[in-house]
């Protein structure tokens, strides 16, 4: 039992600290996703490590100890944002509250009824669709009356797009930023109180064992996005399946160069894949938004026979002029821009 609980500490704190090695290749990336179940099996050792340390304080079990307990310190700092719950009461009074879904449907998933009940539920002003091949469009035409202003991108290598809003829309642009069968989506929107702002619906390929050996892809077109958002002066909203999560060293950079918010920060994980294992379940579908909009809602909804949750989430734009001015200093710039060059650069084996 002593040696198994050696093995599995060690293993752990390996996980740990393992993505500090800047490496895109997927092995360097996996951990972390797994950082909540890693600190909670750490939380489960913590109390055994002083157990055998009380019993017999030798090398071995301090040492042990000492492992644990800085790995574990340094998973809650990284996730400590999440962990803190803040429940905030937003006046709403007088505001034009804006509702979006976005949900990824798992292209092979041909149960199209449950997603087209929720949206006439839930009755969003925006939904974007992740994965819907042309089987999905023809399925989600039914609300092309109701929504008169969309997009659709029907593919079958499980990057297909499709946007609709009952909101005026004054542009819609397709970009295809690393990659041609790789779309993202960019829509200037404006409310019924003449507010604007910019939607970015993205989908970046991830990397995994199964789909890309590395991350070029991904992080190109993250930085991309990021590098855009710079000369943007309108309000502005990022949602999607980043195949990222939130504390990831490419989506904190995203943030910091594009000088957009984590919407779940103090509103705990929200975590929506994979959707049928509770005990697995990590935050992927994320949201980044400008200073000058104010996230009332964030929550997943009821499963709709995808690998995914559905994400709804619900907002308003303050009154006044976006701050824009993200400071970057030129390294940060130069290494943006070599991401995303690397991802143009990059070939993909398995599309």
């Amino acid at each position: 039992m002593e040696f198994s609980f050696y093995v599995l500490t060690i293993t752990l704190v390996v996980l740990t600290f393992l993505p500090f090695i800047k490496n895109q290749h997927w092995f360097f990336k996996v951990p972390d996703f797994g950082r909540i179940q890693i600190l909670v099996l750490q939380v489960i050792l913590w109390p055994i490590s002083i157990f055998f340390l009380w019993t017999d304080i030798n090398a071995i079990h301090t040492l042990i100890f000492i492992l644990l307990s800085v790995a574990m310190g340094y998973q809650i700092l990284i996730l400590y944002p999440y962990i803190i719950i803040k429940n905030k009461v937003y006046n709403t009074k007088n505001k034009e509250l804006i509702s979006i879904l976005s949900v990824n449907v798992y292209q092979f998933n041909r149960q199209y009824q449950p997603l087209i009940n929720l949206i006439r539920k839930t009755k969003p002003n925006i939904f974007i669709t992740i994965e819907t091949d042309q089987k999905w469009e023809e399925a989600l035409s039914v609300f092309d009356h109701d929504y008169q202003h969309y997009k659709k991108i029907a593919l079958d290598n499980t990057y297909g797009m499709h946007f609709y809003s009952n909101l005026k829309v004054s542009k819609i642009k397709t970009h295809y930023f690393v990659a041609d069968d790789i779309p993202s989506i960019e829509v200037h929107i404006t409310t019924a109180k003449g507010d604007s702002f910019i939607l970015y619906g993205i989908h970046p390929p991830p990397a995994s064992p199964t789909e890309e050996e590395n991350s070029k892809e991904q992080d190109g077109e993250l930085m991309a996005i990021a590098k855009k958002s710079l000369t943007q002066q309108n309000s502005m909203i990022v949602v999607g399946d980043f195949n990222s999560v939130a504390w990831s060293r490419i989506t904190k950079l995203f943030a910091k160069v594009s000088g957009l918010i984590d919407a779940r920060i103090g509103r705990g994980f929200i975590s929506t894949f994979p959707a049928k294992y509770r005990l697995f379940k990590i935050p992927i579908d994320l949201v980044y938004h400008s200073k000058d909009i104010t996230i009332t809602q964030l929550k997943t909804l009821e499963d709709i026979h995808s690998d995914h949750l559905p994400l709804y989430l619900e907002f308003y734009i303050n009154n006044k002029h976006p701050d824009t001015n993200t400071k970057v200093t030129k390294g940060v710039l130069e290494k943006t821009t070599k991401l995303i060059d690397e991802g143009i650069n990059e070939t993909s084996d398995n599309r």
